[in-house]
C-alpha cells in the first residue's frame, strides 16, 4: 500500500506562523517561542523530506525564530526611555509584523468575498431609450419614487424585506403573462388595486414582475395609476381612450 503525506501550502512564512498560533490557541502578543519554533521547524523538515523546494523566505524566518529563541535564554536587553528603564522583548518585532500581516490578510479576504458576490450579479447594458420619449405625455399624477416606496411596503407586508442575488431561479412570472393578466382584469373591472393582482403566498419575483408590468403598460399608454395618499396601495385604471376605442 502506498502512503502519501500531504503538507499544507501557505502563501509565505508569516502565513505558516499565523496558522500555528491559531492552532495552538495562544495569545499573539505572548507567543510561546519555543513551541512555535519547534512546530515551524517540523514544517520545514516535512517539506525537505518530500523533496519540495523551500523558498529562501521560509529559511530566513526559520533563522529569525532560532535567533529569537536564543535571545530569550539570555538576560533581556534594557533601554533607557526618558529616565525609565524598559526591558526589550526579542519577540516584539515579530509580533508587530504578524499583526500587520493578519490585518492585510483579513482585508484581502473581505475584498475577495466582495468580488465573489459581485461576480454573481449580471448587469444589463445601458440602452438608448430616446425612441420612447414622449414630450406631450403628462406624468404629473405619478411619482416614481413614491411608487417604489409603495412597492417596498407591499413586499414588507407580504414578508419579503430584501432581494437576494445569491442565486438565479427559473422565471415563473414573465412580463408577457403579467401584462395579459392586468389587461384581462381591467377589461372586466376597469379599475383594480395592485395588491389584487397578488396571490396570498406571492413571492418577491411575482411582486416585482407585476410592478414592472405596470411600468411597461404606462409606457405603452394603456393605463393610468394613482394613489389616494402617500404609500397607499397603487390603483390601476384603464385609459379612457382605450375603453372608448
Amino acid at each position: 500500500m502506498e502512503y502519501k503525506i500531504v503538507v499544507d501550502v501557505y502563501e509565505g512564512p508569516m502565513d505558516v506562523l499565523l496558522n500555528l498560533i491559531e492552532k495552538a490557541e495562544v495569545d499573539i502578543y505572548d507567543i510561546p517561542i519555543n513551541l512555535i519554533t519547534e512546530q515551524y521547524m517540523n514544517y520545514i523538515y516535512e517539506m525537505e523530506g518530500l523533496n519540495l523546494e523551500i523558498a529562501s523566505e521560509f529559511l530566513i524566518m526559520a533563522s529569525t525564530l532560532l535567533e529569537i529563541k536564543s535571545k530569550m535564554l539570555l538576560p533581556k536587553e534594557v533601554i533607557n526611555d526618558e529616565g525609565n528603564e524598559i526591558e526589550v522583548d526579542p519577540r516584539d518585532e515579530l509580533v508587530r509584523r504578524l499583526i500587520e500581516y493578519k490585518m492585510f490578510k483579513e482585508a484581502a479576504e473581505k475584498l475577495r468575498f466582495s468580488e465573489d458576490t459581485e461576480l454573481m450579479a449580471y448587469y444589463k447594458p445601458r440602452e438608448d431609450l430616446d425612441k420612447y420619449t414622449d414630450f406631450e405625455e403628462n406624468f404629473e399624477a405619478m411619482d416614481l419614487n413614491q411608487l417604489v416606496k409603495s412597492l417596498y411596503n407591499i413586499m414588507v407586508k407580504k414578508g419579503h424585506k430584501d432581494i437576494s442575488i445569491s442565486e438565479i431561479n427559473r422565471e415563473e412570472y414573465t412580463l408577457e403573462y403579467c401584462i395579459e393578466e392586468i389587461e384581462d382584469k381591467l377589461e372586466n373591472a376597469g379599475e383594480l388595486k395592485f395588491t389584487d393582482l397578488l396571490s396570498n403566498t406571492c413571492s418577491k419575483e411575482e411582486i416585482i414582475t407585476y410592478f414592472l408590468s405596470i411600468l411597461e403598460l404606462i409606457r405603452l399608454k394603456s393605463i393610468y395609476i394613482l394613489q389616494d395618499k402617500m404609500f397607499s396601495d397603487i390603483i390601476i385604471s384603464k385609459r379612457m381612450d382605450d375603453m372608448n376605442g
